[in-house]
């Protein structure tokens, strides 16, 4: 199959207004404020827009230290245009970018399997303190399975802690 769609690594030619709208319509933000969405994708070490002319259908962000680290973000597909290997590039391109450094991502519980096809393994020691959400945001995230239950411990942690 041939990829029929354009790849866009500066973020400086992008509209982030058509970005923040693919972000909300996935779900991965609750408004779609392009200007935080034109920061964040501006301060990361990596970014990769996938679009369809100039429609952005796909995009996806690192962040990294460029010598151990790194992490990844906002991996986003719009709707229409899932099935037709845009995740799948965007994917590739972040790992290559990463190539050699330990890379952590922060998914949907949904996409768990996706992600371990790529050689991402389950973290039993990951911590996440969210601060910029909203209460409902932090609701919604309890509900769609993002954290273990409070004071959840692993059969080989009862007793140590």
């Amino acid at each position: 199959m041939t990829f029929k769609y354009t790849i866009e690594t500066d973020p400086n030619k992008i509209d982030y207004k058509q970005a923040a709208k693919i972000l909300e319509k996935v779900g991965l933000i609750s408004e779609p404020n392009e200007n935080k969405q034109e920061q964040a994708f501006k301060n990361s070490d990596v970014t990769v827009f996938i679009k369809d002319e100039q429609r952005i259908i796909g995009l996806g962000r690192a962040l990294s230290d460029g010598v151990s680290q790194a992490a990844i973000y906002n991996i986003a597909v719009d709707p229409d245009y899932q099935k037709q290997h845009v995740g799948h590039t965007i994917i590739l391109y972040l790992l290559e970018q990463l190539k050699g450094l330990n890379i952590i991502l922060y998914t949907h519980p949904q996409t768990l399997t996706l992600y371990e096809k790529y050689g991402f393994r389950r973290n039993k020691t990951a911590f996440a303190h969210f601060q910029a959400g909203t209460a409902e945001d932090l609701q919604w995230m309890e509900e769609e399975g993002f954290f273990l239950p409070e004071g959840f411990r692993f059969n080989d942690e009862k007793g140590r802690y």
